[in-house]
């Protein structure tokens, strides 16, 4: 091995390091270490494979960054809240909780949930999630106390604590209201983190019900990143799978 490429796999095995760092050692950075491992990958290639493969190589590597620019597209274009977004139920999304208390993530939603509360008097929140790995209580309970706790009247929240998915989020909190006497078309926004809007509101239309997005306050703005890149992981599984 010269020196030049010896250089080369010294770059690309701190960019390694780098990345497992950002993986392991730093919650909500997995897919820039991902990403950094992406590059040390193209590094090496581009210096120990043949000039052919690595035409072939950068040809997929393009195919692949103008699929993920389109499946960016409407992730970022339904990030914000809808203009029109009074709604008679508001569905708020379940994230993680850490024993009985909600997640940065949560809290943002939450945070988003209060608001609107406060917004349009006249709503019905259905907080949902079930209870996961790690949490001592459901996150539809941690949810209920956090919004109890802000002031909001117990009678406006009403708890979904079964979900493990977001479409059981939605199918199930969308029985709750048929339960009520009521249906969710036309009468439903969701709150969520903003890079989660545009699968949770494709996820809902493909249970027959248009939803208003309502988006979370923002968190770091490169942790927010990270979750942007991972949601065309989702969307492409949703796209091709339908859940």
């Amino acid at each position: 091995m010269n020196k030049k490429k010896g250089l080369w796999a010294a770059v690309s095995g701190g960019l390694l390091v780098c990345g497992a760092l950002l993986r392991f050692a730093l919650r909500g950075c997995a897919y820039w270490g991902y990403a950094l491992a992406f590059v040390a990958a193209l590094i090496v290639l581009h210096h120990f494979v043949g000039p052919a493969l690595w035409r072939f190589i950068v040809v997929l590597v393009c195919v692949g960054l103008a699929y993920f620019c389109v499946v960016e597209i409407p992730i970022i274009k339904n990030a914000r809240t809808d203009r029109d977004d009074e709604r008679p139920y508001l569905v708020v999304l379940g994230a993680a909780v850490y024993g009985d208390q909600p997640s940065l993530t949560l809290v943002r939603r939450l945070e988003g949930a209060l608001d609107y509360l406060e917004r349009y008097p006249d709503s019905v929140a259905i907080v949902s999630g079930g209870m996961g790995p790690g949490e001592t209580v459901t996150e539809a309970q941690a949810m209920y106390d956090w919004l109890v706790a802000n002031g909001v009247d117990p009678d406006r929240v009403l708890k979904e604590d079964r979900a493990t998915s977001t479409k059981e989020n939605l199918e199930f909190s969308f029985d709750i209201i048929r339960q009520r006497g009521d249906e969710p078309a036309g009468k439903v926004a969701i709150v969520s983190s903003a890079y989660h809007l545009y699968r949770a509101k494709l996820m809902a239309r493909m249970q027959g019900v248009e939803a208003a997005g309502v988006a979370a306050p923002w968190g770091y703005f490169f942790v927010m990143l990270n979750y942007f890149i991972r949601e065309a992981f989702g969307v492409t599984h949703l796209w091709v799978f339908g859940s």
